[in-house]
């Protein structure tokens, strides 16, 4: 990823070089651990899942929210009656026995919440806080947490090269096999790796890819948690989301790293992907407008698909607190809106 945006600015690029690195499991905000994730639960509180806006959707379940609730299972058919909603129409039945008959459904008891888990070789960077695969994982378990209180199934999606599921399933039991996913899959070493492996291959899993593997996994009426970067957004990421949320709930959770906000104070550093290195030289000011340019197009793109899908929009930077800002949005996921997180300076 990094290597097409240093090249859109005209940063200089050079040769790859091996350099000794200290264990990135010692850094605090680089890895995840079990522990860490586990801890989260008692910051849950006031995070909701089923915020208190008004239902608008013609799902029925228990969830007083936006969202559309508990997912329907098939039941039965059975003749119409005056009053029956005319959208649960069986018309394979009606047409079979020549009279009108209607779908029953029962509730289920436990609703899916799937989360998608963007682990491209750009998510393990940061400048302050944490990684943003870092910043993932922990809103990721600050979500299941919220779900396993409210009585949902969580299940999840990761991708880093390829895919790797988590079947949605109750309880805290659901939840630690989700930590375990993620503490594997954003190991600093092993997770990037793995990444890396296969960023040059063009048939890699990636956010579309994973957008067409969920709605075959996704049950109709599951509440989805999409957190990535955004950086692969397209015209055929935009066509899978509006898919995709026909028969279901989606948020997108954008992670940020201050720097993609704003450059760095004047001077010259050295960047790396893990394979290539390159300078950055931001004592221009030209090139400082332009690296704010592109920053602020990406962005706007973004905003502009989940506008366009009527999909709630949070930015989450790395220095942020993440129980926080997920607490403050989750009190109003407006369809539409860009809820910004605190970005430090």
């Amino acid at each position: 990823m990094w290597q097409g945006i240093w090249k859109r600015l005209g940063f200089i690029k050079k040769p790859r070089i091996n350099t000794k690195r200290k264990d990135p499991s010692t850094l605090s905000g680089v890895a995840v651990s079990i522990g860490e994730l586990i801890a989260l639960k008692a910051a849950i509180r006031g995070i909701s899942l089923t915020s208190a806006l008004v239902k608008n959707s013609s799902f029925t379940g228990a969830h007083a929210s936006r969202f559309r609730g508990r997912g329907m299972d098939y039941q039965e058919s059975r003749a119409y009656q005056p009053g029956d909603d005319v959208r649960s129409m069986d018309w394979r039945v009606t047409a079979r026995a020549g009279h009108p008959y209607v779908k029953m459904y029962e509730e289920e008891r436990e609703r899916p919440v799937m989360l998608l888990i963007d682990l491209n070789p750009g998510m393990f960077f940061g400048t302050r806080g944490a990684f943003k695969s870092v910043q993932a994982a922990r809103l990721a378990a600050l979500i299941a947490w919220a779900g396993v209180a409210n009585g949902d199934r969580i299940g999840a999606l990761v991708f880093n090269g390829r895919h790797q599921e988590v079947p949605p399933s109750g309880g805290a039991k659901g939840a630690l096999r989700l930590f375990r996913l993620l503490m594997a899959a954003t190991d600093p070493v092993k997770g990037m790796q793995s990444a890396l492996e296969l960023s040059g291959n063009a048939d890699r899993p990636g956010l579309d890819s994973a957008l067409k593997r969920c709605r075959r996994v996704a049950k109709p009426g599951s509440l989805i948690f999409i957190l990535s970067d955004f950086y692969t957004v397209t015209e055929e990421t935009s066509a899978q989301l509006l898919k995709l949320r026909q028969h279901n709930d989606v948020v997108a959770i954008q992670l940020i790293d201050p720097i993609e906000v704003s450059p760095p104070p004047a001077g010259v550093y050295g960047v790396s992907d893990g394979q290539q290195v390159a300078i950055i030289d931001t004592r221009s000011g030209k090139q400082r407008m332009r690296y704010e340019q592109w920053c602020a197009e990406h962005d706007s793109t973004v905003s502009e698909v989940m506008r366009k899908r009527a999909i709630p929009l949070l930015r989450v930077s790395t220095a942020d607190d993440a129980a926080m800002a997920l607490r403050r949005f989750m009190a109003n996921p407006n369809n539409g809106t860009t809820v910004r997180g605190r970005v430090a300076a």
